[in-house]
Order: C-alpha cells, then sequence, then structure tokens
C-alpha cells in the first residue's frame, strides 16, 4: 500500500506485527541513564545484523522516559555490535531532552510529542542550514495504572477518567466508577491521583486525549507538556510515578506500559464506546497506532493520532516517541554515530524487539518512510 499523507494507515499495514509477550528490563524501573554496555561476550542475533558503517565515539542523547526501555535495548545491542562505540541516553523528560538538543548539549533528543513551531525555530540555532525534524520510532500505549486492593480489573471512560484526575471524582465508590464495574465491590475510600512533576510528552498526549474524548470534563491546554489541572500529587518522571502509585494504596496514575508492568500495577480497560472495555497491550496500542497519518511536511515526519477510535480492541490512550536529530547541519563527530544508530533502531531487526519490551513496534509503512530519511541527514 503506498503511504499517503492524507490518507490514514490501515491496520493491516500492521497485520504481522503481533505481540509475543512481555519482557522488561532488570534496568527498566528507573529513568537514570544506564552504565554503557561492556563489549566482549557473544553477540545477539539481532546485533549481529547491525550496519555500524563509520560509527565511532560517544552519541549523547537524552529525552522521554517513555521510550527508555526500548532505548537501554537498542543500545545494548548496539554497543554489542559496534565496538568503541557509547551511545550515552537519559531519560530525562521529552521537555527536557527538547531544551538539551536546542542548546546544542545532545545529538539526539527523544519526545513524545512532536516539536512545536517555535521549538523548530530555535533549533535552527543549533541545526546550521537545517532544523530539528521528528522521526517516530517507539509507539506505546499510556496506562493507567493502580492500587485498589480487592478490584483487580477497574474499568472506566474519558469521562470519569478526566474528573478524577481533576479531583472532581474524589471516592472510589462514586456512582460513575461503579456503573462501569457492576459487581466490582469498590471501597468507601479517597482516591489518590498521581501525575508527572517534570515536563512530559506522556502527560501531553494523555491531556489530548482527555481533551478530545471529554471537552466539557477536561477543559486544559491540550499542548502542555506540564501537569494543568491544580490538584493531585506529583512524582518525577514514569519510574517515579511508578513507584509512587505501588506504595499509596487507592492511587492512580499514568504511566508508559512497561513500568507498570515492571512494578506489577494493575491497569484499567477503557470503555471507549466499542462492545467491550479494550485493556492496555502492545497489540490493542498498535490496532491504534495503525490509524495514524503523517502531518509533517518534507522529512519530518510528526504524526496525528485518532485518540476517539470506537474500533474494536484499538486502545485509545497512547503516544509516539520521536527521534529528533537535525536534517542538517550535524555535527561531522557524531553524524556517522547518529546516522547507524537510528539506522538500527528503524530498521525490522530494531522494531521487532519492541514488541518483546511491551511497545508497539511502528506501522510498516511508517518505519519504510523513517529508513528513506535517516541516509539522508547531514
Amino acid at each position: 500500500m503506498k503511504l499517503s499523507r492524507k490518507n490514514g494507515l490501515r491496520a493491516s499495514a500492521i497485520g504481522a506485527l503481533v505481540v509475543s509477550g512481555v519482557l522488561v528490563l532488570s534496568a527498566c524501573g528507573s529513568d537514570n541513564n544506564s552504565e554503557p554496555t561492556k563489549k566482549g561476550g557473544k553477540t545477539s542475533a539481532a546485533a549481529s545484523n547491525i550496519k555500524c558503517d563509520d560509527a565511532k565515539g560517544q552519541l549523547l542523547a537524552a529525552g522521554s522516559s517513555a521510550q527508555k526501555n526500548a532505548m537501554d535495548l537498542w543500545v545494548k545491542n548496539f554497543q554489542a555490535a559496534c565496538a568503541g562505540v557509547e551511545v550515552n541516553y537519559q531519560g530525562i523528560g521529552s521537555g527536557a531532552g527538547i531544551t538539551k538538543f536546542n542548546q546544542g548539549q545532545v545529538a539526539l533528543a527523544g519526545s513524545d510529542s512532536a516539536l512545536k513551531e517555535e521549538e523548530v525555530a530555535a533549533s535552527q540555532k543549533i541545526c546550521k542550514g537545517g532544523k530539528g525534524i521528528d522521526l517516530p520510532m517507539v509507539g506505546g500505549p499510556i496506562a493507567i495504572a493502580y492500587k485498589l486492593n480487592g478490584v483487580d480489573n477497574l474499568v472506566l471512560d474519558a469521562p470519569t477518567l478526566a474528573k478524577i484526575f481533576d479531583t472532581k471524582i474524589t471516592k472510589w465508590n462514586d456512582q460513575a466508577i461503579a456503573k462501569l464495574n457492576p459487581g466490582a465491590k469498590l471501597p468507601d475510600s479517597t482516591i489518590q491521583p498521581f501525575h508527572r512533576s517534570d515536563e512530559s510528552g506522556t502527560t501531553q498526549n494523555l491531556g489530548k486525549y482527555l481533551s478530545t474524548t471529554a471537552p466539557a470534563d477536561w477543559k486544559y491546554d491540550p499542548k502542555t507538556k506540564s501537569w494543568p489541572a491544580p490538584n493531585g500529587q506529583a512524582a518525577n518522571g514514569n519510574s517515579g510515578v511508578a513507584t509512587a502509585l505501588k506504595g499509596a494504596e487507592g492511587s492512580i496514575g499514568y504511566v508508559e506500559l512497561s513500568y507498570a508492568t515492571a512494578n506489577k500495577l494493575s491497569t484499567v480497560s477503557i470503555n471507549t464506546g466499542a462492545s467491550a472495555p479494550v485493556p492496555v497491550n502492545a497489540e490493542t496500542a498498535s490496532k491504534a497506532i495503525a490509524a495514524a497519518k503523517i502531518k509533517g511536511t518534507g522529512n519530518d515526519l510528526a504524526l496525528s493520532l485518532d485518540y476517539t477510535t470506537k474500533a474494536e480492541g484499538a486502545y485509545p490512550i497512547l503516544l509516539v516517541t520521536y527521534e529528533i536529530a537535525c536534517d542538517k547541519g550535524n555535527k561531522a563527530d557524531t553524524l556517522p554515530t547518529l546516522k547507524a544508530f537510528l539506522n538500527y533502531t528503524a530498521s525490522e531487526e530494531g522494531q521487532k524487539i519492541l514488541s518483546d519490551a511491551g511497545y508497539a513496534p511502528l506501522p510498516a509503512e511508517i518505519a519504510a518512510k523513517v529508513r528513506e530519511i535517516v541516509p539522508t541527514l547531514s
């Protein structure tokens, strides 16, 4: 099927990318950058197919904590295949990653939302003769995670979720929650909502979902990466929110799925209006991401996601993490490593390992488009 900026991508584009399971790294409970992988030992099958080209030295990158677990996998394989190369990725949040990129401190940034116009303008000072572009690389569901003893299969819809995060619903046995969960033994206890304290693309994507699907109940700016509501408790990064939820009975918050899995947190199924509530997993997120449309121009591949989908088995609260790099004006000493690393992450091998880590691989046509653009970086 031919890729078009006007037509949405069909779910068949990723029909082959069915999730076989979830494998979480031992390091996935932390947003802190892991130690560089030691050389030596056997090279994995994925790493054996990596083309190192002229990669050398150190590549500094920072940004989205949602993709940190995927980055850990990619970095491990890439460094195992390319002797003498070090990729240092700091999962410090999308906003902080873009700031570092536009200050020239890193050659690559990860963001769970596409660059804003002012951020593109700022990037032109660093990308001499060019600008920062969005290259989609990781798809992932945003899990609504909670801890509530005795309630294992919680269902919520967008209006109810909006009211919970805006502290308009404060008790677990509220009528709105009870109506969505007939037969559940909901306690008469206070809800403890948690949100991100740092600027986050995950926050922004949740806000876009709530603004789009529950506009009467969520009236905040959907473009902000900072938590807009006045109430609730805050924690830093995906790992901080997950740790907070794990330790607080009656809590609820939002994290990238692998963090919920690693911390053994219960997750909410979403009533989208389909015939049955949709659970959160990589397969249900892939079905929603398959309908994405390209809204970027030129070499920028920013996507438009359909948060209002009612397709059967399509999980609507999701994000796509972009790798942000200069289309032109990259530093000569890091460009070969940058291109080699992105060539690997966008490759069939690089995308294939995402399913096993609880992420949603890119639709095949978008991944192919990314693979066309990476070699043109200069």
